[in-house]
């Protein structure tokens, strides 16, 4: 009997339709022959569907149109089975079993460790990071501490609440110039460089920090790296086995990567159909780095992959000064656009390949949970006599 995986996918965030096209990509890749592959949409409004519909991408374009064609669920524990029970039948009918949760999801409330909770909860394999190095990889402020605590390279940076710059706005304004301009504003939880702001002068630097405030009530301020090269290394595996994939070197028309330049690209600004994800970026793979500097970016790879306790496809981005060869990590990507197959299939490792190994990886990991103890059998409320068993 095959295998079920429900593929979570959208969610509330303002990376919904990146989401759609990664895990529709990874869907249409999955070993057929070993899987059955349960879609599960999570709409805007955080409400769950499935159905044969939400496979075609140009399906999306009307999301009213889209839900109205789906069968909207609720995900449970039936008779030790998770399942899809439709939210429309007064009997609770039971639409589909999964047993393999694979989360394709990007940005707040869903790649944050939230929805692998939820799935941890349910008592499910979880294909990728479980819930704390979801977390942990999400948060730009806590993943740089955890690095410079590992001596792993990050750029210079200030944090702060928005709140905190509501109410002392001049002395966080002060931080930011001690820096020095250039430098980068971002919301420190979001990915997919959404509000994210290059700031090259003090005039400048207001307009930026209100706008990351938009998205996030935590923001980061970094130092720009000059002489720019960007260059981006996926990790498989978890922390007791890791493999590095082919580096990319990442070509943007901005002084950052933008959300245009990964996700929509000319052809889309045309007018024609931008559903490539990462594809649409310009890239050259590998990156034209000598082998020791290649090394470097390997070695460092890995020891941020371990740092957040990272598991599954990951995508650590790199940024080199070109003329100086500093080389810092600039932020892991736990849920790669597009899983990063492109820079797996560079290593003649096919899409189909890299997924199934994925699921592999879930699955030892769950086994291997289970043998730790995580409950106890006994019951010390069993014999329970008003407070007296409470603590003094």
């Amino acid at each position: 009997m095959k295998l079920k995986i429900g593929v979570f996918f959208g969610g509330k965030s303002v990376e919904h339709e990146v989401s759609v096209i990664s895990s529709l990509q990874a869907i249409n890749h999955i070993d057929k022959e070993k899987y059955d592959v349960v879609p599960i949409y999570i709409a805007k409004d955080r409400s769950f569907y499935t159905g044969e519909n939400l496979l075609k991408i140009e399906n999306y374009k009307d999301l009213n149109t889209l839900k109205k064609n789906a069968k909207e669920v609720i995900i449970g524990r039936v008779k030790d089975e998770v399942c899809l029970i439709s939210t429309k039948s007064m009997f609770n009918k039971i639409v589909d079993k999964i047993d393999i949760a694979f989360p394709i999801v990007h940005g707040q409330n869903v790649e944050d460790g939230t929805l692998a909770g939820f799935i941890e909860t349910l008592g499910l394999p979880v294909v990728g990071c479980r819930t704390l190095a979801a977390a942990l990889g999400q948060d730009k402020v806590i993943m740089k501490q955890i690095f410079k605590d590992g001596d792993i390279p990050v750029v210079d940076y200030v944090w702060f609440f928005d709140t905190e710059y509501l109410l002392e706005e001049a002395k966080i304004l002060k931080q930011v110039e001690a820096l020095g301009f250039p430098v980068i504003v971002k919301p420190a939880s979001l990915g997919s460089s959404v509000g994210i702001t290059f700031v090259n002068k003090k005039s400048e630097i207001k307009e930026a920090i209100e706008e990351a405030i938009k998205y996030d009530h935590k923001i980061i301020v970094e130092k720009a790296v000059e002489n720019l090269m960007e260059v981006n290394c996926s990790v498989l595996g978890n922390y007791e086995c890791m493999y590095t994939s082919a580096i990319e070197e990442v070509n943007s028309s901005n002084e950052f990567l933008t959300y245009e330049d990964k996700y929509i690209g000319d052809k889309a600004k045309k007018g024609t159909n931008g559903t490539k994800g990462m594809l649409n970026t310009s890239r050259i793979i590998p990156a034209r780095l000598e082998k020791q500097m290649q090394e470097k970016v390997e070695d460092l790879s890995k020891k941020a992959f371990r740092a957040l306790n990272l598991s599954g496809v990951c995508r650590i981005d790199f940024l080199i000064n070109k003329k100086t060869k500093e080389i810092y990590v600039n932020e892991p990507n736990t849920i790669p656009g597009s899983l990063a197959f492109y820079l797996w299939e560079a290593c003649n490792k096919p899409y189909k390949e890299l997924l199934d190994d994925m699921i592999k990886l879930s699955i030892k990991e769950f086994k291997d949970k289970d043998k730790k103890t995580t409950y106890f059998t006994s019951n010390i409320l069993e014999n329970f006599n008003g407070t007296k068993g409470c603590k003094k």
